[in-house]
């Protein structure tokens, strides 16, 4: 396998003969799921899993018809902004992993947004030198990140596809043009996002709330003329009709209109944008290697660590258990206190990132770990570096309006791509029938710490940190599980327990990905999915020092296991996806 850049280095389901969707079934009582659970979905030849039916039936029609991985990711991709428009979009950004079946290569594209030009560390501070509080900071302009997702979907389909682009646009535009069905969690989405601002500027509010400003309800038929005639011109021009023209502009007017400070995206920053190619971040973990996205997403190298951490460990003979549960929060919390003050933007920050996944130091982290006790707060510890790092940690957690999906096609190329704009609704400013992002406060919004400056601080043309874990497993050389999750910050817990449930325990891929979550950050609680076993855990794990709390984790996992000769599609039950294929 060769591993590097470019070429070198109304949601009623059918269920016929041709396809399947996961469905409900009654639940598994031995992890104790709060929800309808769903099944794994089998297929031979290609296979599409994500966050909404209309998504995933895009893809999988661009698949039945001979399409590759990535054609099938554009057509998904561009359904997902109209039907879940508060979790993803071409407003925003995304990373991308794939497989290049034939080349036997793995490539990982940066599609993440980037600061404009003349923005300063000190954006999102008030007169009184005190960081803005999140939500004043992210509903207007001022949080509007250039958005990577167009680039991305052009520079993968030219290297990978074969479908005609125009063509990847029909079902998006077909969808956008006839309407569609509010889904239920839609609805409760605009209507929790309305005290949040998603109704302060008119171009949204028009269109998530009635004439009397009541949100819309489940079922309610929605259309996008706007949209539709937007993704018309990207269709027909390339991705450049985004980037400049009159697009472009409408973009820079709705961000300057709407911003509570200045230095916002201008036309020259738009035209520049760049998605970029990226090293992966691969680590050996049993007999697998583990690959994802380097920074500057902290995604990929904070589960290698993780996984590094719990390497140590007999996981199989430990069991899904309290003592499992606090094994992993001891690793989570390692990981997410280096995470918090190396991880950044690599083309401003030195990255220590062969340091933070040498073995020698995993190892010597993991000696930190007491099986029977909480080590209390990690703090970050000192990983081989070219150079010393005097970067002050950052709290910033980013949240939870991203999506995620795998797709595998009948040639054998893969791909796990996280798409975002940032919280749920982005920046609530929509321009031509699309949400611009927030991704700016996923940046530091305080520059500087006890006389240090903070890695991940604002700063003009960088890409904000992520914690989007786009996964693609190996084996023997070859794809053998693709996976990924939205879920702001807790998207590498997510992750990585799916992970060890599948690799360790053999699980299948839909019992893992509704196994109850548990989650530690570094912060003050370990968290536990309630209404699942975990909460069960919660006394056992306060005897070993940990404050816990039970909480709603709403995950949105999606997984395709390649295994002898099949494919095993999983979708999570705590969202709306299915997976598809034949």
């Amino acid at each position: 396998m060769k591993i590097g850049r470019r070429l070198g280095v109304g949601l009623g389901l059918l269920l016929t003969a041709a396809f399947s969707f996961a469905h409900a079934q009654d639940p598994q009582p031995e992890f104790g799921t709060g929800w309808t659970d769903k099944t794994s979905v089998s297929a031979k030849k290609y296979m599409v899993a994500a966050a909404n039916p209309h998504a995933v039936r895009a893809g999988y029609e661009v698949l039945k018809r001979g399409g590759t991985a990535a054609d099938a990711a554009v057509a998904v991709q561009l359904v997902l902004n109209l039907v879940e428009p508060q979790s993803s979009g071409i407003g925003g950004g995304a990373f991308l992993l794939y497989w290049d079946a034939a080349a036997k290569t793995l490539h990982t594209i940066d599609g993440r947004e980037t600061a404009p030009a003349a923005a300063v560390p000190e954006r999102f501070l008030g007169p009184d030198g005190k960081p803005m509080k999140f939500f004043k900071a992210v509903v207007g302009g001022q949080s509007v990140g250039v958005p990577g997702t167009v680039r991305l979907l052009e520079t993968m389909h030219r290297r990978f596809g074969k479908t005609p682009w125009p063509d990847l646009f029909a079902p998006a535009i077909a969808l956008a043009e006839d309407g569609f069905t509010v889904s239920p969690r839609l609805a409760t989405s605009i209507a929790r996002a309305q005290k949040r601002g998603l109704d302060r500027f008119p171009v949204a509010r028009a269109y998530f709330f009635d004439d009397r400003g009541v949100p819309l309800p489940a079922g309610h038929r929605l259309r996008n003329p706007e949209f539709a005639a937007t993704l018309r011109r990207i269709a027909n021009e390339g991705a450049d009709a985004f980037y400049t023209g009159a697009i472009a502009a409408d973009i820079v007017a709705a961000v300057a209109e709407t911003s509570a400070v200045a230095n916002n995206i201008t036309l020259q920053d738009l035209a520049a944008y760049e998605a970029k190619d990226r090293p992966p971040v691969c680590t050996a973990y049993r007999a697998y290697e583990v690959c994802g996205m380097g920074p500057p997403t902290s995604g990929g190298l904070t589960l290698a660590q993780i996984l590094g951490l719990l390497a140590q460990h007999d996981l199989r003979a430990t069991g899904w258990n309290a003592d499992f549960v606090h094994l992993y929060a001891e690793a989570a919390k390692l990981a997410y206190a280096d995470r918090a003050r190396y991880m950044a933007d690599p083309d401003f920050v030195d990255v220590p990132a062969a340091g933070l996944v040498d073995a020698g130091y995993l190892k010597t982290r993991a000696g930190l770990i007491d099986a029977g006790k909480s080590l209390g707060k990690a703090e970050a510890g000192e990983p081989p570096a070219k150079k010393a790092m005097e970067w002050a940690p950052d709290a910033q957690r980013d949240r939870a309006g991203t999506s995620h999906f795998v797709i595998r096609d009948a040639a054998g190329n893969a791909l796990s791509m996280t798409t975002t704009i940032e919280s749920g609704f982005g920046s609530r400013v929509m321009v031509r029938g699309f949400l611009l992002n927030n991704e700016l406060t996923d940046f530091s919004r305080r520059p500087e710490k006890n006389g240090k400056l903070v890695a991940n601080r604002v700063e003009g043309g960088k890409r904000p940190r992520s914690s989007m874990a786009p996964t693609i497993v190996f084996k023997d050389g070859e794809p053998y599980l693709l996976i990924g999750s939205p879920g702001g910050s807790r998207i590498i817990n997510y992750v990585a327990k799916s992970l060890i449930a599948i690799l360790d325990w053999d699980m299948d891929p839909q019992d893992a990905l509704e196994m109850g979550h548990f989650t530690h950050r570094n912060g003050k609680t370990l968290d536990l999915e309630e209404g699942t076993a975990a909460a069960g855990f919660g006394e056992a794990l306060q005897a070993k020092g940990h404050r816990v709390k039970a909480r709603n984790l709403n995950s949105g996992l999606h997984a395709i296991l390649i295994k002898d000769g099949q494919l095993t599609g999983a979708a999570d039950p705590r969202r709306e996806g299915v997976a598809m294929g034949e």
